[in-house]
């Protein structure tokens, strides 16, 4: 078909003005736009959904990595709490009489008998 015959794909009311090079439909002088020497649709001049996609992944991974970290950080914290309080509940079962020294007295006097 001829350029002359064909309408715009958004206004049907209208002669088509260029056929875009991209999608092959035809539209009129207000729905192309000259690109890079060709005349393009608004929906082939726009960028392809990926990118944003991709964006969005990547926020989503950085925020997902934050938590992650956050995690590990309670993590060893809580480690860290419990490995002290088992270490003072085991200090605290030691008996008084090797904290004032008297159990080694015992121990020399029961080995110099």
């Amino acid at each position: 078909m001829t350029l002359h015959r064909q309408r715009c794909v958004r206004h049907p009311d209208r002669e088509a003005a260029a056929r875009c090079p991209a999608c092959g439909r035809f539209f009129c002088r207000e729905c192309v736009t000259e690109h890079e020497g060709r005349l393009l649709c608004a929906a082939c001049l726009r960028p392809p959904d990926a990118p944003a996609d991709a964006q969005r992944r990547a926020s989503v991974l950085k925020r997902l990595q934050a938590a992650a970290r956050a995690v590990a950080l309670a993590a060893s914290l809580l480690l860290l709490w419990g490995f002290y309080t088992l270490f003072g509940i085991l200090l605290n079962a030691v008996p008084h009489r090797f904290h004032d020294s008297t159990a080694f007295e015992t121990l020399w006097a029961d080995g110099a008998e």
